[in-house]
C-alpha cells in the first residue's frame, strides 16, 4: 500500500458527508484532543444536537475496566451512550503506548481499520453528529503506509486541529494544516490551547496562525492548572463549535 492509498467504506453503498461529524486532530501528542473533543461533545448535547464522541484506535496500558482507554471513557461519559454501544467508541486498542503500526508490530496484533469503519457506520446510523478523535499528529502511521491523515480522508471528515499554545506551535500547527491541504482534507478549524495569558507569545500565537493558515481558530482556551475531566464544561465555553455546523 502506498502513501496516501485509500481503504474504501462504502462498500455497501454507504457514504458520510462532511455535515455529521469532525475529526479532532493535533499537532502532537498530549495537546489536549480527549479533553477538547469531550468538551465539544457536551456543548452540542447541552444545545439539543444528538452528538457523540468516538476514539477508533487506542494505545497504552490494557486496564480491568469496561473501557481499556481512559481517553475513550472521558469521551464516553460526555457521550451518553447505551451501554451496547460501548465497543463502537474504541473498537481498536492496542497493549502498548506507542504508535499504532509500531504497537502491531511489537504485540503481533493487526490494526484492523474495517473495524474502524464499521463501528463509525453504526454510531452514524444512530446519532446525529459525530467527534470522532485521533491519535497523536496526523502523519502517526496506523499501518505500514497508512497514517491519520488517511483515516481523515477516508471517513471523509473536516479536520479540526489542537494545538498547545507554546513555543514551537506556529511552525507545527502549520505543518499539520499544510498535511492536511495536501491530502485533500479540510481544515475547518483550529483550537488553541492552554494558553498563558502571561506570556506575549502565547497569546499572539493564534492570531498569527489565523493569518497565515487562513483557517480560523474557532477556540482559544486558557491555561488550567492540572486541567482534567472536571474542566470539560468549562472547556466547552471557549470553543465556537457553532462554527463547525456551518
Amino acid at each position: 500500500m502506498d502513501i496516501g492509498t485509500s481503504i474504501s467504506i462504502d462498500d455497501d453503498g454507504w457514504s458520510n458527508g462532511s455535515g455529521g461529524g469532525v475529526f479532532v486532530t493535533g499537532t502532537d501528542t498530549g495537546v489536549g484532543k480527549t479533553l477538547v473533543t469531550a468538551a465539544i461533545v457536551h456543548a452540542l448535547r447541552s444545545d439539543g444536537i444528538d452528538a457523540v464522541g468516538m476514539k477508533p484506535i487506542a494505545t497504552g496500558i490494557d486496564r480491568d475496566a469496561v473501557f481499556k482507554s481512559t481517553d475513550a471513557e472521558i469521551i464516553a461519559k460526555y457521550s451518553c451512550l447505551s451501554t451496547e454501544e460501548h465497543e463502537l467508541v474504541n473498537p481498536v486498542f492496542l497493549a502498548l503506548e506507542a504508535a499504532p503500526y509500531m504497537a502491531s508490530i511489537v504485540l503481533k496484533q493487526d490494526v484492523d481499520i474495517e473495524r474502524v469503519f464499521k463501528a463509525y457506520k453504526r454510531l452514524k446510523e444512530r446519532h446525529e453528529f459525530i467527534v470522532v478523535e485521533g491519535i497523536g499528529g496526523v502523519m502517526v502511521p496506523i499501518k505500514k503506509d497508512y497514517y491519520v491523515l488517511d483515516l481523515i480522508r477516508d471517513l471523509e471528515l473536516p479536520a479540526l486541529i489542537v494545538a498547545r499554545a507554546r513555543l514551537g506551535t506556529i511552525n507545527h500547527t502549520l505543518l499539520t494544516v499544510e498535511a492536511c491541504k495536501r491530502r485533500g482534507v479540510e481544515v475547518i478549524g483550529i483550537i488553541m490551547n492552554m494558553i498563558d495569558h502571561s506570556s506575549i507569545v502565547e497569546v499572539n500565537a493564534g492570531s498569527i496562525i489565523q493569518e497565515l493558515s487562513r483557517v480560523p481558530v474557532i477556540g482559544s482556551i486558557p491555561y488550567i492548572k492540572e486541567m482534567g475531566v472536571d474542566d470539560i464544561p468549562y472547556i466547552a465555553k471557549y470553543i465556537r463549535y457553532d462554527l463547525m455546523l456551518t
